[in-house]
């Protein structure tokens, strides 16, 4: 029986980001791959804890409850080996989690299966996994944070929570922010306001999530997508625009023209946040699951020495 998951959302989550291997992953890269096994081995039937990703993925897979046809599939994607995962596929029985297919590579790279599996967001551990998926441009990819102590998910809503620039939208404008500071950024996205802005590494996962309201109908879907961003007036406008010309409709909006993202996402409370810049994330996952959209490998801001981005910044903030 042959299956196509064009119309649903699929998630690829790595094992590490579904559930807490962390202490199992220290005795790998302390010791061997022996040690490991013997020890999940052993652990065979204690059931793992809850990964930062775990709320998302238990949330999102509760939409297939909503509708007659399936909208969500995750697949489990793991460098364990079939035998070494067996505890993870008892702890997703475990927690009855509605997820029936699975990848074990055996300590290879995860990356070259994403487009097997039709996979649109790969939550992962592993920062080579998501460098590749970036660069493929097949599906968004994130690293995920260590998960937040004491958070505790909506129950009712399934909140999403999106960066601007470097995520939903090309790294362009984020270029010439990092360049040349404050003043010129706002005066590109002021020139530019009625030019829609390109795509970044979430713009077509954003897109089908959009269109997952639109099935589920805006008044019985609990999913809520909120942009959290830096920029504010008159930047915030091409946002807004770009996001029309799209067709996709957010629920939130918050332009915080450079506060901190930490009081905002302590108040939405998303079952995860998206940013690229590592100084945002780590006040940002001590509050609320959070992981970071790596750059393209092609990327020019890949390409900028640390000199210039200093430079940039103290110019912005003079």
């Amino acid at each position: 029986m042959t299956f196509a998951f064009d119309e649903v959302l699929v998630v690829g989550v790595s094992s590490r980001a579904l559930f807490d291997l962390e202490h199992e992953d220290s005795i790998y890269q302390q010791q061997d791959v022996e040690a490991y096994r013997r020890y999940q081995f052993a652990q065979e039937d204690k059931i793992l804890g809850k990964g930062t990703a775990f709320h998302l993925v238990e949330a999102l897979l509760s939409l297939n409850a909503l509708s007659e046809e399936r909208l969500v599939e995750v697949v489990v994607m793991s460098k364990n080996s079939p035998d070494t995962g067996l505890r993870v596929l008892k702890s997703i029985q475990h927690y009855q989690l509605d997820i029936t297919r699975s990848a074990f590579t055996g300590g290879e790279s995860l990356a070259p299966f994403l487009q097997a599996y039709s996979v649109d967001l790969l939550l992962t551990r592993h920062p080579d996994d998501a460098q590749v998926a970036i660069d493929t441009q097949d599906c968004a990819a994130a690293l995920i944070y260590d998960p937040p102590e004491s958070f505790q998910p909506d129950r009712d809503q399934i909140r999403i929570a999106f960066d601007a620039d470097a995520v939903l939208f090309s790294d362009d404008s984020e270029y010439i922010y990092k360049t040349e500071g404050l003043e010129r950024f706002q005066q590109n996205e002021s020139d530019n306001e009625d030019v829609v802005l390109p795509d970044g590494p979430f713009a077509k996962l954003v897109r089908v999530l959009s269109r997952l309201n639109q099935k589920l109908g805006a008044d019985r879907s609990p999913l809520r997508l909120s942009i959290v961003t830096a920029r504010n007036g008159p930047a915030h406008l091409r946002v807004i625009k770009t996001l029309r010309q799209w067709g996709v409709n957010v629920d939130q909006a918050f332009f915080l023209g450079g506060l901190s993202k930490e009081p905002v996402l302590s108040a939405l409370r998303p079952h995860i946040f998206f940013d690229d810049q590592p100084a945002h994330l780590l006040s940002a996952s001590k509050r609320v699951p959070s992981s970071q959209v790596p750059y393209r490998s092609n990327s020019r801001i890949q390409s900028l020495s640390q000199t210039a981005l200093i430079e940039a910044q103290d110019e912005s903030d003079s």
